[in-house]
């Protein structure tokens, strides 16, 4: 008895399905053999065929007429084939991107890791454009976004400073990376005896960067980059404490506290400046100046380290290249929406004029012998005398 009330239950449902409730109820997409959505359609054609009535056939599967219509045309026409739901692709697509448009994308992603802004402002297209492209041919995988790692330290982000120069984010490259440059370059490199390592003070906020090169990587030409930012800072009137974030390289002190904590107190701190450490094996906290570096290698070391051939050409060039940087070229990480760093300096409220962005490109070890010996910090009076 409990059977026989189920079941007429279920008919009583069954009979007031609307054809929307119906095919909502099915499987979208091909389905394998005769399985979902084609079973269904299949089952119209059968009915049809035992009552030869399109009416009646509506009126037991509680489907429209059309739709009993539209699939028994599709069986007698293409057989089982027919009854497999089709691509809603249209025929003709005027608006749609050119093929040669759409590889220059996939290749500015592949190949120099761009996001979608940069993209859309190299080609001149809309960052939607450069998504549904992205979408359409990125496996699965690389679209995924990235899940957030769990924060174990207590460093600081850069995101986490609203004032300008408040965090900055200092590092150092080795430019002679024969997996970067190539062969040509990195033997052009060492033939020429250009500088082979970039000191890079990134103010974390603006991406705003000061350079600095060496021959070799020393305590001394580090402290002597401290103090010839903290000077120019200084002089163009930025009273704000600087808190230093810097990897654990021997060149900013090693990693004995005693010994870091006395570089502190003796070339920091009278500067109003602070040595921090970034966490081992966080790069993420660094994470912008290692992105500024990997600009570097894009756009400044590889289209144009061969062109020059002294010490001095390959600083008259990144002098231009930093002022480049700061001033005109446009940026596309996290809020800086296609601004430079020096237009978004002026927007957190840093009313300075362009030269501040002049800041002296120099070859770091013959200035830390001169302000090695005579001692002090006015670094920027040696060299500017």
């Amino acid at each position: 008895e409990e059977e026989q009330l189920i079941s007429i239950a279920i008919d009583e449902v069954v009979s007031h399905l609307s054809p929307s409730s119906f095919f909502l109820s099915l499987p979208r997409g091909k389905s394998k053999g005769l399985a979902g959505f084609v079973q269904q359609a299949l089952e119209i054609v059968e009915v049809y065929r035992e009552c030869g009535s399109i009416r009646e056939t509506a009126r037991r599967l509680s489907v429209s007429r059309n739709t009993v219509r539209k699939w028994v045309r599709r069986y007698r026409e293409e057989g089982e084939a027919g009854l497999y739901d089709r691509s809603r692709r249209p025929k003709r697509s005027p608006r749609r991107t050119l093929p040669e448009v759409e590889e220059r994308v996939l290749e500015l992603k592949r190949e120099r890791g761009w996001g979608r802004r940069r993209i859309a402002h190299a080609l001149g297209i809309p960052e939607g454009t450069v998504r549904h492209i992205l979408r359409r041919h990125l496996p699965e995988e690389e679209r995924r976004p990235r899940k957030k790692r769990r924060v174990f330290y207590p460093a600081r982000w850069a995101w986490d400073e609203e004032e300008p120069f408040r965090l900055a984010q200092v590092d150092t490259k080795d430019i002679l990376d024969k997996g970067t440059l190539g062969t040509r370059l990195w033997d052009h490199l060492r033939k020429h005896r250009l500088p082979r390592y970039q000191w890079t003070f990134l103010e974390a906020r603006t991406r705003f960067r000061f350079l600095a090169y060496s021959y070799s990587l020393s305590v001394v030409n580090g402290l002597c980059f401290v103090a010839l930012v903290m000077g120019w800072l200084r002089a163009w009137g930025t009273e704000v404490e600087v808190q230093w974030q810097e990897d654990w390289g021997s060149e900013f002190g090693g990693e004995n506290p005693h010994h870091l904590a006395k570089l502190d107190e003796r070339y920091y701190r009278p500067f109003g400046a602070r040595l921090c450490r970034a966490p081992k094996g966080r790069k993420g906290y660094q994470g912008r100046v290692e992105r500024s570096h990997r600009i570097d290698d894009e756009e400044f070391y590889i289209p144009c380290l061969g062109e020059v051939t002294t010490a001095e050409e390959f600083l008259a060039l990144a002098q231009k290249w930093q002022w480049y940087y700061n001033v005109e070229r446009p940026h596309f990480g996290a809020g800086m929406e296609g601004r430079t760093p020096m237009e978004r300096l002026r927007e957190l409220g840093l009313d300075l004029p362009d030269e501040f962005a002049a800041f002296p490109v120099v070859l770091l070890d013959e200035l830390a012998v001169i302000w090695a010996s005579k001692g002090g910090h006015d670094v920027l009076a040696y060299y500017i005398g």
